[in-house]
């Protein structure tokens, strides 16, 4: 995990430990945040960003220009491991958000509302073709 992500305002709801965030789900010790675990945080974050109006609002705030917040998105990309897209209700969108976001051209270019209108047809007709 990179450490200096846990710093960010936006995440100092998740504690900074070594450990990989799955592990953490069968650890009754666990801190729980507002009920949940970190996992389940992370979880709720990430297929948000399947989201293109959410991209753009971030990118607006200028989250995606913040260092620690993207090497926050960096550390998400274990959702990408087959153990973890399980629990991912759209993979197709959030990892393809994912992997946009590691760009910097994309995170300065989701500003635009052609780029966001464009990703979001891409993913209603995504999601209409795997009904």
């Amino acid at each position: 995990m990179v450490n200096s992500a846990a710093t960010h305002p936006l995440l100092d709801v998740l504690p900074a430990t070594g450990n990989h965030p799955m592990a953490t789900l069968a650890r009754p010790e666990e801190d729980l945040y507002g009920g949940f675990t970190r996992f389940e945080l992370e979880l709720e974050f990430v297929q948000a960003l399947a989201n293109p109006y959410y991209l753009n609002h971030l990118a607006s705030q200028n989250w995606l220009q913040d260092s620690s917040f993207i090497k926050y998105l960096k550390y998400l990309q274990y959702f990408n491991k087959p153990e973890y897209i399980k629990y991912l209700s759209y993979p197709g969108p959030t990892l393809k958000a994912l992997e946009l976001l590691q760009q910097e051209k994309f995170r300065q270019d989701i500003l635009g509302p052609d780029v966001v209108a464009r990703l979001a047809e891409e993913t209603v007709l995504a999601s209409i073709r795997n009904r």
